[in-house]
């Protein structure tokens, strides 16, 4: 039985992972003209980097530790350290003596390749799920 809902755990946690990476893109978007952080300059994009989720377990019959995954965990999210643009607007608050003003490393066309690749393997996992949950009925209905 457990068998049976290990793929549903690993496809639960590629959505959940897949979720943050939408917030986190989201996040990227409605930032993408803020100049002055908390941490004082421009925002700065934020990346979310995955990893595999492995438990090492005992296997019962040969005592020997085996690596069980799980599916997918969050690792990081990091800063993209890729240069901030410059742009000319002597008006601005926040302009230099040149007039010139640092906004944020957000590239919109990034942001919206990313949020459909992150919607898609939300979607997947979705359609897998939904896949491992009918087969999981299909098999109840075997017994009658």
């Amino acid at each position: 039985m457990n068998s049976i809902f290990a793929g549903m755990r690993i496809s639960a946690s590629g959505l959940a992972a897949e979720r943050l990476r939408m917030d986190i893109i989201s996040n990227n978007i409605a930032n993408i003209e803020t100049t002055r952080t908390e941490n004082g300059g421009p925002y700065k994009r934020k990346i979310v980097t995955f990893k595999e989720n492995l438990d090492r377990q005992i296997n019962n019959i040969s005592n020997k530790s085996e690596l069980k995954f799980n599916g997918v965990k969050v690792d990081k999210i990091i800063e993209d350290n890729s240069p901030f643009k410059k742009v000319y607007n002597p008006n601005h608050p926040d302009a230099d003596n040149d007039g010139y003003v640092l906004m944020p490393n957000v590239n919109i066309l990034n942001e919206m390749v990313d949020l459909i690749t992150a919607t898609r393997a939300f979607e997947a996992n979705v359609t897998a799920l939904n896949s491992q949950k009918q087969m999981a009925l299909k098999a109840l209905e075997i017994g009658k």
